[in-house]
């Protein structure tokens, strides 16, 4: 704990509220996520410690639920585009010709059109579950991992550890995974932070167009669209779960910024 910044355990303490919140929602929040218990929009109270939102559900609860569900999908999302992200990327490097062009090619047309609107034609067509909103955001971020990925490969990929790998006979899976990946998290791990909090920002802007997670269930950016007409009264319900994006992506940057403070550059490959 001595060696560690002050900001990256400013960052750790509330990248961790925030999982354990989502982790143990059900037993942190004080009702359910859609149970109606008190009037509209009332104010902080000792009973509703956030209020209530625009139909009289817990304000907190909402807030508790719909964080769960905010980080599941985003971690998820992650974790999806940057396995086939990275993967991918290192592949082309490797191979080189055909691969690499086809590969690569394919990235750029799918970059080539605006996230958000090919999310939204692909979701208007299909039913909007969790499951597909993390395939849906996986596949599309993929494109911006594999950019890193590839460009990150191809300069390890000419160094003399991978020429003395291929010497020796080893496989395309042994040179991705044994070679490469190792002197590769370094700006990975950094990517992967600002690739999260895309992911937040990504599926709460989908549930405030309505495309995202659909009611009762809730998350950050639905309850920003449930309650943007108290921002007119002065109610600042809205701007809570707002407030929550905020800080947490905040804290993930820190956490991957001392991540990356921390490891080394390039390793050398191991025989």
């Amino acid at each position: 704990m001595k060696n560690i910044p002050p900001a990256a355990l400013i960052g750790l303490f509330f990248t961790g509220l925030y999982f354990l919140m989502a982790l143990f929602a059900p037993l942190l929040a004080p009702y359910g996520m859609a149970e109606i218990v008190g009037g509209v929009w009332e104010p902080s109270s000792s009973q509703f410690l956030l209020g209530t939102d625009s139909i009289g559900r817990d304000l907190l609860s909402r807030m508790i639920y719909g964080g769960r569900t905010t980080i599941f999908i985003a971690t998820m999302g992650t974790i999806l585009s940057f396995v086939t992200g990275s993967i991918l990327g290192f592949l082309a490097a490797v191979s080189g010709g055909w691969v690499d062009q086809l590969l690569s090619r394919f990235v750029d047309l799918l970059m080539s059109i605006p996230t958000l609107i090919f999310a939204l034609v692909v979701l208007s067509v299909m039913p909007v579950t969790i499951p597909v909103l993390i395939l849906v955001m996986g596949l599309l971020d993929s494109t911006r991992v594999y950019r890193l990925a590839r460009a990150v490969a191809v300069d390890i990929a000419v160094m003399d550890f991978v020429e003395a790998a291929r010497l020796r006979g080893e496989k395309t899976a042994w040179i991705i995974f044994r070679e490469i990946l190792p002197n590769a998290l370094s700006p990975l791990v950094a990517e992967m932070g600002l690739r999260f909090i895309f992911m937040v920002l990504f599926v709460s802007t989908l549930s405030f167009l309505g495309l995202g997670v659909q009611p009762p269930e809730a998350d950050w950016g639905g309850i920003v669209k449930e309650n943007k007409e108290g921002i007119v009264y002065g109610i600042p319900a809205a701007l809570l779960p707002a407030f929550a994006i905020a800080t947490l992506a905040i804290s993930v940057n820190l956490v991957a910024d001392w991540v990356l403070n921390r490891t080394t550059s390039l390793k050398g490959g191991r025989g």
